[in-house]
């Protein structure tokens, strides 16, 4: 199920981040709605799934609390690379993509994916976590490609050129997912690492929710009622998920 899950998560990122390229009824009011979504729901599996997971580890107590801290402040310094295109910080369209530097921002995103994959590439006590994490992360990724296509098509105005870079970012969460699994199933150092940077990435990721939900009302941070029900409707699927696991 695990290389299923990892297809799946290519294909929706694929898909998702095409849009740009050919729906021009996309526009920033909906991404809103979808962050909205997407922030609430990555939040809440962090907490109910990942958190635990990680603090039930070695690493537990103030350990596990002081890393998960240090990934949420590492995040802080990240988005100064990325330009905030994580948590949806870059329009789509118009000028303001020319003032954003493509490599740079590329590469930071690039990074960011790749510590993405590594907690869906190691087995959990409850078996809902690493599925509940696959579908956080496909939401989350959703966004986050539509953005970096349309950054680099309104930077290039080059088709092939974004969809290169689509496809690439596309294959980066999965393949770091499939690395962690299959390296880690081999080398014992390589999961015990791996269960050290967990509590980082959960920082990382309580930082990018939080913020897409602050910034994801209107400029006055006011929340009309489709924002909130975007929110609660990730909060209540995330809710379910706590129902689909069980100790292994």
């Amino acid at each position: 199920m695990f290389f299923l899950y990892s297809l799946v998560l290519f294909l929706i990122t694929l898909a998702g981040g095409s849009m740009p390229l050919w729906n021009r009824g996309w526009n920033e009011q909906r991404m809103k709605y979808l962050l909205a979504f997407s922030g609430a729901f990555l939040l809440c599996i962090t907490l109910l799934h990942l958190v635990p997971e990680t603090l039930a580890h070695e690493q537990a107590g103030h350990t596990g609390g002081l890393l998960i801290v240090a990934g949420f402040f590492l995040q802080q310094m990240i988005q100064r690379i990325t330009h905030g295109v994580e948590h949806g910080h870059v329009h789509s369209g118009g000028d303001h993509h020319h003032h954003v530097p493509v490599l740079p921002v590329f590469a930071g995103l690039a990074v960011h994916a790749f510590s993405e994959g590594l907690p869906l590439g190691i087995t959990y006590a409850d078996t809902a976590t690493q599925r509940s994490l696959f579908l956080a992360i496909a939401f989350h990724k959703l966004p986050e490609a539509m953005l970096i296509t349309s950054l680099v098509y309104f930077s290039t105005h080059n088709r092939t050129k974004a969809t290169i870079a689509l496809v690439i970012f596309a294959l980066i969460t999965p393949l770091a997912a499939t690395l962690t699994a299959l390296l880690g199933a081999r080398f014992q150092i390589v999961g015990t690492i791996v269960q050290w940077c967990i509590p980082v990435i959960a920082g990382a990721f309580i930082h990018i929710a939080t913020t897409i939900l602050f910034e994801s009302g209107t400029r006055s941070h006011e929340m009309n009622w489709k924002k909130w029900t975007a929110m609660l409707s990730g909060i209540g699927l995330a809710v379910l998920t706590l129902l689909d696991g069980h100790a292994g």
